[in-house]
Formats: C-alpha cells, structure tokens, sequence
C-alpha cells in the first residue's frame, strides 16, 4: 500500500482496493459505508477518499462528547463542509454524566457505541475510521513499554466487529503525512485537538519520540504490528482447535487439559475458560500470574472464577498440567471474588 516505504507517495491510497483487502472481500454495490469524521486531517483525508471511492453511499458523521467547549462548533464547522460538498453529514451527541477517570478510553468506548448503534439503526454495515501507519506505530511502542503481550503488541486491528456492524482502518498503511496533504488539497480547513498536544498522555510523549528519532521507522514498526496481527489470528485459530479437544465441561466446572501445549496456547485457553464462567474478559497479564499459580501447583482466583491444578493422584504424576475451573465460592462479606 501506499506509504511502506516510509516515504510520502504522490498517489493517494486507493481506498476501493485497501478497503478489500481489509475485509477479505470487495464493497458489495449497495452496502452503506458511514466514515467517523472528528475534523482532524485523517478524518477529512478519509472522508475525501470515500466519497470519490464510493459516491451517493456514505454518511459522514460526527461524535460531540461535549468533553471541549469547542467541541460544539467543530462538529458544525465539519457539517458546514459537508453541505458545501454535498455530503451527507450526521453529529452525534453524547448524553449523561461527565467522565470521571481514564477520560480518553472513557471517551473512546463511547464514541464507538454511538457510532455502531447509529449505524444499526440506518443500515450502514460498515464503519469506516481513518487509523493511519503512525498511530500504529505509536499503539506499538506504547504497548511494548506497557509489557503487552502478542495481541496487545499487534495493534490496531484492521477489522473488529461491533455486535452486527464491521469497524474498518482501510488506511493502517497510510502515512499522516499523506492524509494531511489529501485534507488540504481538497479544501477543509482541518481543526487540532489540543489533547493532540497534552503532554499527559503517554501518546503525546510517544509520538515525539518517533519525531526526534528517524531510527525508529513508522513504516518498520507499522509493518512489524501487521505480522504480529497475523501471527496472533493464527494462534486464535489454534486455539479454537484445542478448545475443542482439550476443554470438557464436569458438573458445571471447565477442565483443561494442557499436556504438552505450549504456554501461549495454554494461556488463551484459560482466559477463554474464565471468560466463559464469568462473563468477563481478563487480561493479558491476570491470566499469565494464574496460570504461574497452578504452574506451582497452587490454586488462584479470576474474576469470580477459582483455578486449581487437580492432584496428582487424579492428573497423574509427571503429567501437566490439568486444571479444573469453576465458580468460586461467595465470600463472608458479599464482596465478589476476583
């Protein structure tokens, strides 16, 4: 795709054909796509992009969090601009109590709710967001410095499924660069996010890391998230292989037999298992401490889930490991395990 090289191409992406290759498959001729515009330039850049790719089947539309005082007027500015162009525009407005803590992922998961369930409602199966080879980058050294695991080191995932509706990155090779130039060639007079520049996000310090440092490749390091996604695809399908062998269901319990399974296998088996008995996903790290308990031979919790290697007059001696997964008890004072 354009931008590999880590150079700024003259020729624009070619969204029809990064668009398939995302998807696995080409736009069916009366599929709707609704592009996440915020008014940034990657935004505009996407927008540009789309509505010559795919005339009279897009709807631009924009999420308000009423996080900024001006917000509002961003939102405004770009449906001026879409009305100007002849774009179907649609702002989306964030109602209830301000975020208190973690405001960016906060922020982050509804907008995402918002725009799945407006397009739900109107018939846009795919969601189209303007995630470029930079972010992925940033996502990739901030996951690193954060001791990620393989699915947190593959990034930003060109595709994810929000309950019926197809979130696509169609632009995970593009350099920022590129969709800068394409916003203003075009005519919009892109808007900045201060929390662009707020040096309290580990994204910020991240970013001019990579500026001050022409070692680190954008292009390497997005190429590098891009492996490492599809090395991860393949241990999910190995996975569900082993799930089906390796898993049985006892008198409400989960039993886990991982003789000679390696560690990363074992692992999503029993982050799947607790998944499974209690309705939350744990994370990457949770599941590793667990799985080094029963390693010891010694029992552990995960959310409300309790974890015991199984004895080794019952397992038999020598072989490893068989765990046995099920509810844990309610404690004394009503607290939920976990």
């Amino acid at each position: 795709m354009p931008g590999a090289s880590g150079r700024v191409p003259n020729v624009p992406p070619d969204l029809t054909a990064t668009l398939a290759a995302a998807l696995g498959r080409a736009p069916v001729p009366d599929e709707h796509l609704a592009i996440a515009v915020s008014g940034g330039p990657d935004s505009l850049a996407l927008l540009t992009l789309a509505a010559a790719a795919f005339p009279g089947r897009i709807t631009a539309v924009t999420v308000d969090h009423g996080l900024r005082a001006a917000a509002a007027a961003e939102a405004a500015a770009v449906a001026a601009g879409c009305r100007a162009r002849g774009l179907p525009h649609v702002i989306l407005r964030r109602e209830g109590p301000p975020f208190t803590a973690n405001v960016q992922a906060q922020a982050r998961a509804a907008r995402y709710a918002l725009l799945a369930d407006w397009c739900r409602h109107h018939g846009h199966g795919l969601l189209l967001t303007a995630h470029h080879a930079d972010d992925q980058a940033e996502t990739l050294l901030m996951r690193l410095a954060r001791r990620s695991g393989g699915d947190g080191l593959a990034g930003i995932r060109a595709v994810r499924d929000l309950g019926g509706v197809l979130l696509v990155r169609p632009l995970l090779g593009a350099r920022k660069a590129e969709l800068v130039a394409i916003a203003m060639q075009a005519g919009w007079q892109a808007v900045d996010d201060p929390s662009n520049h707020d040096v309290r996000h580990d994204r910020t310090a991240v970013r001019a890391l990579l500026a001050a440092n022409p070692a680190l490749d954008v292009a390497a390091l997005s190429a590098s998230a891009a492996h490492l996604a599809g090395e991860t695809e393949a241990l999910a399908w190995a996975a569900d292989l082993a799930w089906g062998s390796r898993v049985t269901c006892a008198d409400g319990a989960l039993l886990i037999d991982g003789d000679g399974l390696p560690a990363a296998l074992l692992h999503r088996l029993l982050a799947r298992a607790v998944a499974q008995l209690s309705g939350r996903v744990p994370r990457g790290a949770d599941v590793a401490r667990l799985a080094q308990r029963l390693g010891d031979r010694q029992p552990g919790t995960l959310a409300g889930v309790r974890a015991s290697p199984l004895l080794p007059g019952r397992g038999g001696p020598g072989i490893a490991p068989l765990w046995r997964l099920d509810a844990a008890p309610a404690r004394r004072d009503g607290r939920k395990n976990g």
